[in-house]
């Protein structure tokens, strides 16, 4: 076999499934099979011609996961497992140099700045591997990756036990984020979020939702004393959000920006500053990071089979990005090369 199929997109508003060559191996890399690859909201600025980096052709998507097809020099062994910690790094830059490759000054992404999880087959380093422990759902690894930001929003936001938090925006990294916080001992995971089905899935798994009509503080103020969240996290990215974080957030409190802001957006500093307030910007994760979203999934604590996706055949890809923009009835939309493993 010297071609593959691979999704890939040519231009704004243009993708579709081709025959490609099986991609090159550098000396020491590892061929990885793919199974899942989640769409994200970088796919879909890509797919419309948004993305700065990205240029045509490509073959996007870096939440993947999939079986280790030929080993690397090092890393893990052939039929193992794996999902991508998907970051390119300079190892150069003065973070690079102290160990934070995460927050690269040139930081880069598979899928974005090289060929990507869309397709059957996808050549990586190995040190960007992690092995899945045996009897995990491949569906279910390919949500390590949106898993491993929340863990990082979380890890980065200073949260204590018992804390009163709120969480702006229930996408996936969102609903995960609630999800990791309430694992990690929150007393109450207050969520907010416009669409009503996806309010409904917070409520199901177990989240408070404020409802229509009302408002973040709102629903805070009974249950603080009218003090407001310990711990906020903004996942929405969305410059209403930003207008209300402060309000919502009591004295001395915490503001975690985990979505990534398109523009510059006004944000009450006064009221940050009269609070008191304290606030931190969330960017991927850390290879710490992507570990502990492993054992979460792993040891099925988070309960995330119930958390909604589709998976769509590689060949719907069009079908797949559609799905991924509307935002219903799944949170995460996955594609699949694998044959017979699409929903119906």
């Amino acid at each position: 076999m010297s071609t593959m199929r691979a999704a890939v997109w040519t231009g704004p508003d243009e993708i579709a499934v081709q025959q490609v060559p099986l991609p090159q191996v550098p000396d020491g890399w590892a061929l990885v099979r793919v199974a899942y690859n989640g769409i994200c909201g970088t796919d879909l600025s890509i797919l419309h011609g948004k993305h700065p980096r990205a240029q045509a052709p490509l073959i996007p998507g870096h939440e993947l996961s999939g079986w280790v097809e030929q080993a690397g020099a090092t890393g893990p062994r052939e039929g193992a497992l794996v999902i991508a910690e998907p970051l390119i790094s300079c190892g150069e830059c003065k973070a690079c140099r102290d160990g934070h490759g995460h927050v690269c000054r040139r930081l880069g992404l598979y899928g974005i700045d090289a060929p990507g999880g869309m397709a059957e087959y996808v050549a990586l380093p190995p040190e960007v591997l992690h092995e899945v422990p045996a009897g995990v759902d491949p569906r279910l690894a390919a949500l390590v990756e949106p898993l491993a930001v929340a863990v990082h929003a979380l890890d980065l936001s200073g949260m204590e036990q018992g804390d009163t938090v709120a969480v702006y925006g229930a996408g996936p990294i969102g609903v995960l984020t609630a999800l990791v916080a309430r694992h990690a001992g929150a007393g109450t995971v207050v969520v907010t979020e416009p669409s009503p089905w996806r309010r409904q899935v917070a409520a199901e798994l177990g989240l408070t939702v404020v409802p229509e009509g009302s408002t973040m503080s709102e629903v805070l103020a009974p249950l603080t004393d009218g003090e407001g969240a310990d711990t906020t996290f903004d996942s929405a990215a969305h410059p209403t959000v930003a207008a209300d974080l402060a309000a919502a957030t009591r004295v001395l409190g915490r503001i975690v920006i985990v979505g990534v802001y398109k523009q510059p957006t006004p944000l009450d500093l006064q009221a940050v500053c009269f609070k008191e307030q304290s606030m931190v910007g969330v960017r991927v994760y850390t290879s710490a990071d992507v570990r502990r979203a492993i054992e979460l999934l792993a040891s099925d604590e988070l309960g995330l089979a119930a958390f909604p996706t589709r998976a769509f055949d590689l060949a719907d890809v069009d079908a797949a990005f559609a799905a991924a923009t509307s935002g219903q009835d799944c949170l995460k939309v996955l594609l699949t090369p694998l044959h017979g493993k699409a929903d119906a």
